[in-house]
C-alpha cells in the first residue's frame, strides 16, 4: 500500500514540475507574455511541485487534500480559461484581461490543443490521484 502511494506521490510531482517546467518554457524561452488567467492557473500549479516533493520525502500522503483543493481551483480556471478561447458566447462576455487577451491563443495545435487545456489536463490527472490517494488512505490496511 505504501509503494502504491509513493509511486502515486511521485506522478503526481511528475505532472507538476512539467506543467510547471512547460509554463516556464512558454514564457521565458518562447517569450509568451502569459495573460493574467494563465497566471492564476501558474499561482495554483507551483506550489503542487513543492508541495509534492516534500510530501514525497516526508512520506505524508495527507498532503494529498492539498494538492486535490488546488488542482480542483486549477481546473476550474483553466476549464473556464478554455471556454474563452473557443467557444463563442463566451468570447463575447470575457473580462478585460490585462496587456495580453485571455481569448487569444498562442498555441493552437490540432486546432484544440492550447495552453489552457494542456494545463486543464495536468490539473485533472493531480485532483484524480489526489482523490485516488486520500481514498487509499482510509482503507483498512490487510
Amino acid at each position: 500500500m505504501e509503494k502504491r502511494l509513493e509511486n502515486t506521490w511521485l506522478f503526481i510531482w511528475t505532472v507538476a514540475l512539467v506543467a510547471t517546467a512547460g509554463s516556464l518554457y512558454f514564457s521565458e524561452v518562447k517569450q509568451f507574455v502569459p495573460c493574467e488567467m494563465c497566471w492564476y492557473q501558474r499561482i495554483l500549479m507551483y506550489p503542487i511541485v513543492v508541495i509534492g516533493a516534500v510530501a514525497f520525502v516526508r512520506k505524508d500522503f495527507r498532503a494529498a487534500a492539498y494538492t486535490a483543493a488546488l488542482s480542483v481551483i486549477g481546473g476550474l480556471i483553466s476549464l473556464y480559461h478554455y471556454g474563452i478561447q473557443k467557444v463563442a458566447f463566451l468570447q463575447e462576455s470575457a473580462p478585460a484581461c490585462g496587456q495580453v487577451s485571455c481569448t487569444g491563443s498562442y498555441i493552437n495545435w490540432l486546432g484544440f490543443i492550447t495552453i489552457p487545456l494542456l494545463a486543464l489536463i495536468a490539473f485533472i490527472i493531480i485532483a484524480v490521484l489526489s482523490f485516488l490517494m486520500l481514498k487509499w488512505q482510509k482503507e483498512p490496511k490487510s
